[in-house]
């Protein structure tokens, strides 16, 4: 399981994505998103700007990424 540690307050799903390494640009991660791939808190989620906050858990592509504070 990959963590991503927040430095604000939240960060966007196409920047975790981006962040963990499971795509390699944001057009690559909007893409992945809107088919459906993606989801969040077990949800799929269509949104690449969703917001995440600590303790969301985002699943794709047999990984998982968790966010922390």
């Amino acid at each position: 399981m990959e963590t991503i540690k927040l430095r604000d307050e939240f960060i966007k799903l196409g920047q975790a994505l981006k962040a963990a390494g499971l795509v390699e640009s944001g057009v690559d991660a909007k893409f992945v998103i809107q088919d459906g791939l993606v989801k969040v808190n077990g949800k799929v989620e269509t949104q690449r700007g969703k917001k995440l906050y600590a303790g969301d858990e985002v699943f794709f592509d047999g990984k998982t990424i968790r966010i922390t504070e």
